[in-house]
C-alpha cells in the first residue's frame, strides 16, 4: 500500500505542477491533458511496482526487466516527449531522426522538465535544476536542431532569468508567434 501510495501521489503532484506552468503560458489543454496516460494500468501498475519515490520507476523497471514497458506505452502517447517525434529519417538513409517538434510541446516538455525537478529534488530544487538534468543527457538526446535550439533557449531563460521571467518570455515571444 506504500508503493500504491506513494506512485500515485508522486504522479498527481507533478501532473499538477505542469498543469500550473501550462496554464502560466496559456496552454490550457495541454496542462489538462498531461501525462493522464501514467494513470493506465499499462503505466501505473508498472510504477506502483517499481516505485523508489527518488527517481523515475521507468529506470528501475528498465534495470530489472531490461526495458521500461510503462515507458514505451508512455512515451508513444504523449507530445511532449521528444521520443514521441523519432523516427526513420524519410531520405531513406535508414537513420533515425529527431523531427521538428511543434512550439507548444516543446513549451509542455519545460514545464514537465521542471515538475519533474521539483518533484525529485524537492527542497534542493534551483531554477538551474532542469537545465543540469538536460545537460547530463543531451548528448544522447535525438532532437531536430530547432527544437533543441528552442528548449536549450527556454531552459537557459530560467536558469538565467528565473522562472517568472522566463515564463513572461516564452509566452510573449515564443508562444505568441
Amino acid at each position: 500500500m506504500n508503493k500504491l501510495w506513494g506512485h500515485f501521489s508522486t504522479i498527481t503532484c507533478h501532473k499538477w505542477l505542469v498543469m500550473k506552468y501550462c496554464f502560466k503560458l496559456g496552454l490550457y489543454r495541454q496542462g489538462l491533458c498531461h501525462d493522464l496516460s501514467k494513470y493506465t494500468p499499462a503505466e501505473f501498475w508498472p510504477g506502483v511496482r517499481y516505485y523508489q519515490g527518488d527517481r523515475s520507476p521507468n529506470d528501475a523497471q528498465r534495470q530489472a526487466e531490461g526495458c521500461s514497458t510503462a515507458w514505451l506505452h508512455h512515451k508513444g502517447r504523449n507530445r511532449h516527449h521528444l521520443e514521441y517525434w523519432i523516427d526513420y529519417d524519410p531520405a531513406g538513409t535508414g537513420r533515425m531522426i529527431g523531427n521538428e517538434m511543434p512550439v507548444r510541446y516543446v513549451a509542455e516538455m519545460f514545464c514537465d522538465r521542471i515538475a519533474a525537478s521539483r518533484t525529485y529534488l524537492k527542497g534542493a530544487y534551483t531554477d538551474a535544476s532542469p537545465w543540469q538534468y538536460y545537460e547530463r543527457g543531451q548528448a544522447h538526446y535525438l532532437l531536430h536542431p530547432a527544437t533543441r535550439r528552442l528548449l536549450e533557449r527556454m531552459l537557459l531563460l530560467l536558469r538565467e532569468e528565473g522562472e517568472e521571467k522566463a515564463f513572461e518570455t516564452i509566452r510573449r515571444e515564443i508562444l505568441q508567434k
